[in-house]
Parts: C-alpha cells; structure tokens; sequence
C-alpha cells in the first residue's frame, strides 16, 4: 500500500463505500444539491463524461448511427401501450401533473428511458422498407426515483445515451444488438481500461419489454460486479404495441424489429472502483481531462515560470496538458495531482533547468523517472501509451485472480462469504433457483457469458441437469 499522502480519504480496506465517497468528494467530481439523489457534476466530473461522450459517439458513427433528441416527457396514455415495460418501471418513475397553475388532463412521466417515445416516432416515420433501418441515438439525461443513491452509481437522474433502432428482419436487430454490445466491451477495455465479460442475462434479469439483454459486466476493486452497458433485442413486441409497420417489397405490411443500448454515468464510478487507490482518482490517459501536469518548483525564481510554460506549449503537442503554478506548496501539488488521478506529473525547478532535464512521475505505479528535456514529448508519449496498457493489465489480472468456479453448494456459499469477486457456477435454468440463490447468498446472475464453460453437468444449488454456466457475484 501506497504511503498515504492524503489523510481525508479513508483507506479503501477500512471502509470500501466510504473511501469511494471521500474520493468522488476529495477529488472535487460532484457536489450535492437540494433535492435528494440529483447530483452536480463539477468541471473535473463532467470533462471525464465529456470523453466518455466524445469517443464513444465516434464509434457509434462508425457504424452508421445517427443521433437525434427526443422530448423528456412521456404522456401516460403511451406508456401503458407495452404492459410488461410500464410494469417494469412503474415503481421508479416521477409524474408531473401541473402545467403552470392548471392540472394536466393527462400526467405526463418524465423519461425513465424512450422507449414508447421512439416507437410513437418511429410509427409516424416509417412507412416503407425504403425507411429501413433507422439508427439512431440520443444523449440526454433520464430521471428514475431510485430509494438508495450514492454519485454515479445509482442517482435520480443521471446522463446517458440510449440508442433505438428499428430493422427490417429479425437478423439484423439481432446483428446490431451484439454489434453494440462489442463496441462498449472494446471502448470499456481500450479506453477505461476495464475488462469486461460479455453475455446475455437471464429472463429474470433481462430488460422489461425485451426478447433479450446482453450486457457488459466489470468487477470492482471490492470484488463487486457492475452492470457497465446493455443491449437489448426488442424483436418485434414493441413494435406490434405501437404499430410500428412498414411494407416491404412484395407489398406486405410488416412489423419492425428493435433494439437499444446504453451506457451512462455510471462509468466514472467504475473508473473509480477499478482504478483508484488510498491517494484518490487513478485515471486512464484516454479518459484523464489533464493527462499532464507540470508542477514548478521554486517558482518565484527567475526563468521557472516560464520554462514550466514553455515545456506546457511542447507538450500540448502530443498530450493535454495544465501547469499548476498556484502558490501552494509542491508537496500539497503532488498529492492533489494523485487525488485527482492525472496520469504524469512533470516537475521542473532551477536546477532541472540547468540541467536540461525534468522529473516525471508516473500516477500509476509511482515511478520516477530523470527525463531530458530534448526528449520529453516522445518520453511522454511513450510513457501515456505504458500507462494506459498497464492499468488495463493491472485490472484484469485482478478480476482474473478474483474470478472463482464452485462445483457444488458447500464451494458457492463459501466462495460468495470469503472471496468476493465473480463466482462460475453451472445453472438449471430454472428462475426459482436463480431467486434462492440470490435471497440465501445475496450473489445475482451477472450473466450468461458467450464463452461457455461445462463445470459439472449440474446445477450448483438444486442438482438438476445444468444448462448454462453463469457468472454470479454480488453487485452494485
């Protein structure tokens, strides 16, 4: 363990939630507001999703997505349309009933997700197999009473994308579903540094509406899995609820084929869980706002500034980068550059200069390396490219050495009582099994993953014939 350099955050062995609010806290990503569970994301937050958004939609575009912005309120009379959908969200979701002074004739809920708002779209814009497929996204923000909030794990409202796309044959929404679902699995590991395993959820856990809900699932630090992005196959049941039909080349009239994906916010909390430590935020170069930070020593000497700003205008080149020139001291600056996560720290004082050399000081590893200054945009470069790579194998090789199989009973309870993490256990199938499970251990299905694995022939809590291997673990 680290020496502690920052004695407000709680040690993460000592109180694993209390260190993760100390460090959302400390390292100034949100701050709290008048109404319960809506959080205000600060600069520091914010410019994280900024990233998060920005990377992302260029690979949404990649495959052809387009984005759009669909209203936020959703009449009541169109949210009954898919019975089982409206159930599945009834208990979270906020009515408005007044419009000024005058109550409403019909309340209107605010966006839990735009499902019914898409389909009531979609049956006014679709008309023909010409029209088809529609790819399209939105980024926006939706609103669920959750009863427990904790900052980008679980608030009232919290941002996201939702894509909706609306196909001619069963394939292809089958075909877009796994697409997106590959595209968070690859930016989750290429850009967050985060492993994941992909598979399909159970019918208990899938989505309220869906054919089924494939998903990425991450484990924490903490040995907790969290759901970190979903894609749900609608198939055809939406679309026959709004009468999404089109006529096809013979002249048939035909129903559509949807699907939808998401992520949301909750991925800094991941970037949290996964990456930091008792000195705060450990964030991957990709996704760092500040990937440098160049801390001056003795900067009220001559030429110390400058040169600090000088080296600021080289390294803009290749990295982005900020120089703290604040009148705080270097060893309050070091920590703060920890608490914050900022990938490289870059120190250049009076006799650096004279030298021609500067320090850098790797965040991850907390190794200091003697770098001249002739060298130092290539230096940095190579070194971002490290770190990123680093901390996605530092990760996976936790969630690996944290994956565990348990054969029977007496392996599953123990297992989910003394080494948290992903449980791999064979499965009957059977949704009375999974719920016993779940009330005796407290461990869920995380998912069905693609890469199956014959454990045993049974299942690991009622001894019937096995049908699926699962991952269990507790979650957030």
């Amino acid at each position: 363990m680290a020496d502690k350099k920052v004695e407000a955050i709680t040690s993460m062995e000592e109180d694993f939630a209390q260190w993760y609010t100390d460090v959302v806290v400390k390292a100034d990503l949100t701050g709290y507001t008048s109404v319960k569970g809506f959080m205000v994301l600060k600069p520091a937050g914010y410019a994280i999703w900024e990233l998060i958004q920005k990377q992302l939609d260029e690979r949404f575009k990649a495959t052809g997505v387009e984005n759009v912005y669909l209203p936020m309120l959703i009449p009541e009379g169109l949210l009954q349309k898919e019975k089982d959908h409206v159930e599945g969200f009834a208990p979270e979701v906020a009515w408005v009933t007044h419009g000024g002074l005058n109550e409403l004739q019909e309340k209107l809920c605010v966006r839990p997700t735009s499902e019914t708002l898409f389909c009531d779209f979609y049956q006014k814009d679709i008309t023909s197999y010409r029209d088809l497929p529609k790819v399209y996204n939105q980024w926006c923000s939706v609103v669920r009473w959750e009863k427990e909030t904790r900052p980008f794990l679980r608030s009232r409202e919290f941002l996201w994308q939702e894509g909706h796309t609306a196909h001619a044959t069963a394939e292809e929404a089958q075909e877009r579903t796994i697409q997106m679902l590959n595209v968070y699995a690859d930016f989750c590991e290429q850009v967050l540094a985060i492993p994941v395993v992909k598979g399909q959820k159970t019918e208990k856990e899938k989505f309220a509406g869906a054919v089924a809900t494939y998903t990425i699932e991450a484990l924490m630090h903490d040995g907790k899995a969290l759901q970190s992005g979903t894609s749900h196959n609608f198939g055809d049941g939406f679309a026959q609820a709004f009468g999404v039909q089109y006529t096809d080349k013979d002249n048939q009239l035909k129903h559509v084929h949807q699907t939808s994906w998401g992520v949301t916010t909750r991925l800094i909390g991941a970037i949290i869980m996964v990456h930091g430590d008792d000195n705060g935020l450990k964030l991957p170069p990709r996704v760092a706002p500040t990937q440098v930070m160049i801390v001056p020593i003795q900067q009220k000497k001559e030429g110390v500034l400058e040169k600090a700003e000088e080296l600021r205008a080289k390294l803009s080149e290749v990295a982005r980068v900020k120089v703290d020139a604040t009148d705080k001291s270097p060893g309050f600056k070091f920590a703060e550059c920890e608490m914050r996560g900022i990938p490289l720290r870059v120190e250049i004082g009076p006799r650096d200069i004279e030298n021609n050399q500067c320090v850098v000081v790797r965040r991850d590893t907390g190794e200091k390396l003697t770098v001249s200054l002739d060298e130092l945009e290539a230096k940095v470069a190579e070194l971002l490219d490290t770190i990123q790579k680093d901390m996605l194998e530092a990760a996976r090789a936790h969630r690996d050495s944290h994956t565990y199989t348990a054969k029977n009973w007496d392996e599953f309870v123990d297992i989910v009582e003394n080494k948290p993490g992903f449980i791999k256990a064979m499965w009957c199938g059977c949704t009375e099994c999974e719920e016993a499970i779940k009330a005796e251990t407290g461990a869920t299905t995380r998912c069905m993953p693609f890469e199956q694995e014959e454990i045993t022939d049974v299942c690991v809590h009622c001894g019937k014939p096995a049908k699926k291997m699962v991952y269990f673990g507790r979650a957030y």
